[in-house]
């Protein structure tokens, strides 16, 4: 019961994902966002000071590919090696890759250019949606996932989803205040990476039930067996 909620669960998130990210482009293409767009670095870049300068720099680089890559490899050696996990490795990497992959889809597909105006740090390519924000919600969203069951503990559930979630949204923010990206090409990374990893997940999930089940009939035969014999 609990597996199908999941399942269920799982599949709502991708399609409401998907809504908002739609929505979200729509807004993009017709320019209907800009103005908005604007007054929000105005504002996040109004606390512009050396010390913050250097701490947003600082979860840029965590969120940048080595950095992710790194996180990976320690992430699946621990998930091998302490919490014994075999096919949820299939996930993680299929999730960890899949993310910049579509990333770099959608922004040939979109070609948005990055904000012209106070630019703290130097970078390239299109602007929508955020390749950081896509890899920071991809890593934290399913490590979570991932570490939630092997926590007793409310309180230590509760600091896996707030750690998760600050990682998230700042790596998400400081590049707002880098001006390397619209705040909208931020939001739009989350729902694109969200609608990735709930995907994902349904795929997992309904192969945990198709296994549980294939397992429950193999086990209502070999009963049936015994007692035939």
């Amino acid at each position: 019961m609990k597996l199908k909620f999941q399942f269920t669960l799982a599949f709502m998130l991708s399609i409401l994902s998907l809504l908002c990210f739609s929505g979200m482009a729509i807004l993009i293409s017709g320019s209907k966002i800009e103005a908005s767009d604007h007054s929000i670095i105005s504002f996040i870049q109004g606390f512009e000071s050396p010390g913050l300068t250097a701490i947003m720099k600082c979860f840029t680089f965590i969120g940048s590919t080595p950095s992710v890559a790194v996180i990976s490899l320690f992430s699946l050696f621990f998930l091998y090696k302490v919490l014994k996990h075999r096919t949820e490795l299939i996930l993680f990497i299929a999730i960890i890759v899949g993310s910049p992959i579509l990333n770099e889809l959608l922004k040939l597909l979109f070609h948005r250019a990055r904000p012209d105006f106070h630019r703290l740090i130097k970078i390239n390519g299109y602007s929508f949606p955020s390749g950081h924000a896509m890899s920071a919600f991809a890593v934290y969203g399913v490590l979570s996932f991932l570490l939630w069951r092997h926590i007793p503990t409310r309180w230590g559930r509760t600091l896996l989803i707030v750690t998760s979630i600050i990682m998230i949204l700042t790596i998400g923010i400081s590049h707002i205040y880098l001006g390397v990206h619209y705040p909208s090409d931020v939001i739009g990374g989350y729902f694109a990476s969200g609608c990735w990893l709930a995907i994902a997940i349904w795929f997992y999930q309904r192969y945990l039930e198709k296994r549980f089940e294939q397992k429950k009939l193999s086990k209502v035969e070999s009963e049936y067996t015994y007692i035939k014999t």
